[in-house]
């Protein structure tokens, strides 16, 4: 069987000129439009959500990896030609039902990348092994972590019981409303892992993402429960090389946090937590589990200071962005400060960055990449084409059933 495909993303060679706000006045040195283009890498699918971006044939530039559920239980990866064309292989196939969110990492410790994947409903934690020919055409060897995760929903890896090989820890959605962290003993390969607890009975957990929050040396974790307005962090304690976890709130005031990401926000050095919130947006409905009013629907970032002493301040970057569904950090217009990329899923569903201009806790600008793109969700950013400026990557599902990226052409040579 031919598991390839050709898949070329440079189609429409047209620049998105996105304009700064006081564009009218601006003087002579005032920065220049920062563009983007717009490229489609895949489309016609079941259902797109879950990607990630890394090297995986080590070849120095960034793939992507890329799920699609039924009837397609597909996971593909993207071999990008180091200038952002890419050609789709098949990781896996006729895996049934939803694989999702995923993240990349060498869990069996043999220098290369695999994939550690959930497969909603079923409540499975799978990896899949890179053997070091990533894209010779045979599916990767499937590997389970768990099936004891009811909904399995969001993923994070770190060592967290400092042995020196990856742990993973996963979220479960409604179906199981329970964080839990599973134990990588140096045989990952060797059956299903150890499972630890970290917290059950959490109204709709989604966000998994690790981090030192604390700055003492080991890996927290950053976690979303939508229904309890909750923005969480737990702290990693170890006695006598035992885990445990210490739950502290970073935000239990705002509506339906969805997706969010560690990122150092001010500079100084610490982890904070910039997050979309609102998810869910229904203004006409009584819903008790939905959001209803614009100013709920937003793009935000927490900062840590004494990260447990209480909740963090939170930083509005943009409100009326509905249905906010993930943020993701980095700097896109290279000024030296971070930049949010960030996606609303439907009303009426889109793709945006904010733009810092050096003090993240004042004014913002939004700009627009893609409108109406019905069921937008998983965004990243990663330098796709190997020019040194941040690109942005984003999946949309119903409705849309497209991967795209947004090239970044850097700022205008000439005023627009």
């Amino acid at each position: 069987m031919n598991l390839n495909s050709r898949c070329c993303c440079r189609v429409g060679e047209f620049f998105m000129v996105v304009s700064l706000a006081a564009s009218a006045a601006l003087g002579d040195d005032t920065p220049q439009p920062l563009r983007f283009s717009e490229h489609l890498i895949a489309d016609k699918y079941a259902y797109a959500y879950g990607i990630a971006a890394a090297d995986f044939d080590d070849d120095g530039d960034l793939d992507l990896t890329s799920a699609d559920y039924t009837p397609h239980n597909m996971l593909y990866l993207f071999e990008n030609d180091s200038e952002g064309t890419f050609q789709k292989h098949i990781i896996q196939q006729d895996d049934p039902e939803r694989l999702e969110r995923h993240l990349v990492g060498d869990v069996d410790g043999d220098g290369d990348l695999d994939v550690v994947i959930v497969k909603n409903l079923r409540g499975h934690l799978l990896w899949f092994e890179n053997d070091g020919s990533p894209t010779d055409g045979h599916l990767w060897q499937r590997h389970v972590i768990t099936t004891e995760l009811p909904g399995a929903y969001d993923v994070a890896l770190a060592d967290f019981d400092l042995d020196g090989d990856l742990d993973v820890a996963g979220s479960s959605w409604v179906l199981g409303n329970q964080f839990a962290w599973f134990e990588n003993d140096g045989t990952p390969a060797e059956g299903e892992w150890q499972k630890h607890m970290i917290e059950a009975d959490v109204a709709e957990t989604r966000t998994m993402r690790a981090a030192d929050f604390d700055g003492d040396g080991d890996a927290d974790l950053l976690g979303t429960v939508r229904q309890e307005s909750a923005v969480v962090w737990y702290e990693n304690t170890r006695t006598d090389g035992a885990v445990s976890w210490t739950k502290h709130l970073i935000d239990d005031k705002s509506v339906c946090p969805a997706h969010g990401n560690p990122a150092d926000m001010d500079g100084d050095g610490d982890q904070d937590v910039v997050m979309a919130l609102g998810f869910y947006y229904r203004p006409e409905d009584d819903d008790p589990q939905a959001s209803h009013t614009s100013e709920e629907n937003q793009i935000v970032w927490y900062e840590n200071d004494e990260p447990a002493a209480g909740l963090w301040k939170k930083h509005v970057i943009v409100s009326g962005f509905h249905d906010a569904f993930e943020a993701v950090a980095a700097d896109l217009d290279g000024d030296g400060d971070m930049d949010v990329a960030g996606t609303s899923w439907r009303n009426p569903g889109r793709v945006a960055w904010f733009e810092n201009h050096g003090d993240p806790k004042g004014p913002w600008t939004r700009h627009d990449l893609k409108n109406n793109w019905r069921s937008a969700n998983q965004v990243i950013i990663a330098d796709l084409n190997g020019d040194g400026r941040p690109d942005i990557a984003a999946c949309a599902e119903h409705g849309s059933y497209e991967l795209r990226w947004w090239r970044n052409e850097g700022r205008t040579t000439e005023q627009e």
